[in-house]
């Protein structure tokens, strides 16, 4: 009987501690708030799930492209300077004495310190300098119904209806009421609803929200009030906010 009762015991104890376990794994598998992300390394923020948006960085780094050209410099080992080098259509760029590095989607920062380890057997401790020379201007989109849809350049500061006019103005088939597309993270797309009407009519002058780089604007011909806020985005492609998925 004393046995029976110590096996109960145990076995209860166990349960109470697998549970206290998972109870701390799902705590430390939280999204970690915006403030403390900041201030904490990469690897310390938890990731996601797949169908939610990832936190968004505060004054992101540019991120090196396909075609960027880059300048490469070594201070104390100048035999190893390149001046003009090209992101290839694949992401790698070619070293002098240290192969190929992919570096497509890295900042700056992150570029050196992948030099610096791609240069690991041949240098000790390098100092490395990454300048970028070409790289992908910013721009935004707008279509729908406007007079000329199509990719401008951002260079300067413009807004909502700044973007609309730039691109040729409304068609009389469109409705003042416009989609804004701004990405959030890799995966996923913010869509916001803008009432253009009441701005022009020198009303809601919020609603004139300001373009950021890689922004598309979409004006619709008909009138439509369901909308996703948050849609993925795959392949360089913005799902239809107004469609199921």
């Amino acid at each position: 009987m004393a046995k029976r009762k110590m096996r109960t015991r145990t076995l209860a104890l166990a349960i109470l501690l697998l549970s206290a376990v998972d109870i701390i794994s799902a705590q430390t598998r939280q999204a970690v708030p915006p403030t403390v992300a900041a201030a904490l390394p990469a690897a310390y923020v938890s990731q996601p799930n797949s169908d939610t948006p990832a936190l968004q960085q505060r004054n992101p780094r540019y991120r090196v492209m396909r075609d960027d050209v880059l300048n490469l410099s070594f201070p104390l080992s100048p035999e190893l300077n390149q001046a003009v080098v090209t992101v290839q259509p694949d992401g790698y760029i070619s070293l002098q004495n240290a192969g190929s590095l992919y570096v497509q989607g890295m900042t700056v920062p992150e570029l050196v310190e992948a030099l610096k380890k791609a240069y690991a057997n041949v240098l000790h401790d390098p100092i490395i300098d990454v300048d970028l020379i070409d790289f992908q201007k910013p721009f935004f989109v707008v279509s729908g119904q406007v007079l000329k849809p199509g990719q401008y350049d951002l260079r300067a500061d413009i807004t909502v209806s700044e973007a609309i006019a730039v691109s040729g103005g409304f068609l009389p088939t469109a409705k003042t009421q416009v989609f804004l597309y701004h990405r959030v993270s890799t995966n996923w797309v913010e869509v916001k609803k803008l009432k253009l009407n009441d701005l022009l009519h020198g009303k809601s002058v919020e609603e004139d929200v300001q373009i950021q780089p890689g922004d598309m604007i979409f004006v619709p011909e008909k009138f439509i009030t369901n909308f996703r806020k948050y849609v993925p985005y795959s392949a360089g492609a913005y799902f239809n906010p107004l469609q199921p998925f």
